[in-house]
């Protein structure tokens, strides 16, 4: 038996019905329960899954029995959806949830893999991993879960469980338990990943970003005579000014992955700029020296030893790389390869391959990517007006202000498939940060 976090991969052969062996969660009741899962409590098991490129794993979530079942069984069926890795089958009332797992009438379902949830008495959630074709248990786990059934914390429970599904069978963890600031009418809102649990979190503020972590937002406000860049802690609401420079606009902040340091934008009469300071405070650091030019929207790498942002030193807006300290900068864009020469928003992906960012294309702004190994771009949206792009922690989905739906809202893509869902609903919506995996509500 291999331990932690494995890879479920597996080389079937065969008809369609043998595609790819998957593996999903089930928690089996009764005395099969009995017979089968305490010798695997802890157990995790690897198979090999041979799957083609771009090919998805069909799941079915069975109904959970309990008061909170069909809550638990609608997020775990949600989550994994919007992961982008499966196809889940619709939820069937019909399917027997009690006793032994029956694999035949999955299988002449097309199902791949059976996720089922068992509410124990102790309020947990017993998950176990079942593959199918196989016909056997492959992992199991008793998760805990809060008492406040339906609140913010329990909600955050069932998700994290949905991330260890995910990370059972394709080994990363999934990104159900993480959430999204951005701005409406001029505060900082956070909204789950899933766009349930909207909340205002400081009284103003502009250009959230998150602190490794997620334990505070960084972000700036505008319209006085001092316009800091501030840090909110989450956990306890106090709110405390990072630069204090007066008569300065300090705009678009970023946090590096260390929490060490935060970039930022200062706008004065010479010029805008970049700076640093170090997050638990100091004297900021002028990094570009731009005589007139514009350099803002700073992101850094996954390892802080660079950074990319947007500047016009070039006569136009395209987006730059350079070291931390903002030597060694050149271009990552060219005018070449936009209609009207204007890059801006870049954001750099947590697994350091890929920087998105907004470009003006055919009259209107769209989200890109340029792969940092080849220098290849990519169009990721063509659907509205897009901007801001914003990284998940899975470097694999993107969320972003969209405004598609004729008014502007919070849009998420997976850039492998292309495959878009609106996050945000009601009044205005934008400037999203993604947050890091979270380990408490």
């Amino acid at each position: 038996m291999l331990s932690g976090p494995d890879v479920l991969l597996r080389r079937v052969s065969g008809h369609a019905a043998r595609r790819a062996l998957l593996a999903a969660a089930v928690v089996i009741s009764g005395a099969v329960a009995q017979a089968l899962v305490p010798s695997m409590v802890s157990a995790q098991v690897a198979l090999r899954l041979s799957v083609r490129p771009g090919e998805k794993t069909t799941l079915l979530v069975l109904p959970v029995r309990g008061a909170s079942g069909d809550s638990i069984a609608t997020i775990l069926s949600r989550d994994l959806d919007f992961s982008d890795r499966f196809n889940v089958a619709p939820t069937t009332s019909t399917i027997e949830t009690s006793g032994p797992v029956n694999y035949a009438v999955f299988e002449k379902l097309a199902v791949e893999g059976v996720v089922q949830g068992t509410l124990l008495p102790s309020g947990w959630l017993r998950i176990a991993l079942h593959d199918v074709v196989r016909r056997q248990v492959i992992n199991t786990r008793d998760f805990p879960l809060p008492s406040s059934v339906g609140d913010a914390s329990w909600r955050f429970g069932v998700h994290t469980i949905s991330d260890a599904i995910e990370e059972w069978i394709t080994g990363q963890k999934g990104i159900a338990a993480t959430r999204i600031a951005f701005e409406r009418e001029g505060r900082i809102w956070t909204v789950d990943s899933d766009g349930v649990g909207v909340r205002a979190v400081t009284p103003r503020g502009l250009s959230p970003q998150w602190a490794p972590g997620g334990r505070a937002i960084v972000y700036n406000v505008l319209g006085g005579s001092d316009n800091p860049i501030v840090v909110a802690d989450l956990a306890t609401g106090a709110q405390r000014s990072l630069t204090t420079a007066r008569g300065m606009n300090d705009m678009t902040p970023s946090v590096s992955s260390d929490g060490r340091n935060v970039a930022f934008a200062r706008v004065s009469e010479s010029g805008t700029d970049l700076f640093t300071v170090p997050f638990e405070g100091g004297t900021p650091r002028r990094i570009t020296v731009g005589r007139g030019a514009i350099s803002f929207s700073p992101s850094f790498s996954p390892d802080g030893q660079r950074i990319v942002f947007a500047s016009d030193r070039s006569g136009h807006n395209e987006v730059y790389i350079s070291d931390a300290d903002g030597t060694n900068a050149e271009p990552l864009t060219t005018g070449s390869f936009g209609d009207r020469n204007y890059r801006a928003g870049p954001d750099w992906s947590p697994d350091g391959r890929l920087i998105a960012f907004a470009s003006l294309n055919g009259g209107t702004f769209q989200i890109m990517t340029v792969n940092l190994r080849d220098q290849s771009v990519k169009l990721v949206t063509s659907d509205g007006r897009n901007e801001d792009p914003s990284w998940a922690p899975d470097a694999r989905h993107l969320v972003f202000t969209s405004f598609r739906s004729g008014l502007r809202q919070l849009w998420i893509v997976d850039i492998e498939s292309g495959r878009t869902r609106q996050l945000t609903r009601g009044s205005s919506a934008r400037l999203a940060a993604w947050s890091p995996r979270l380990a408490s509500p």
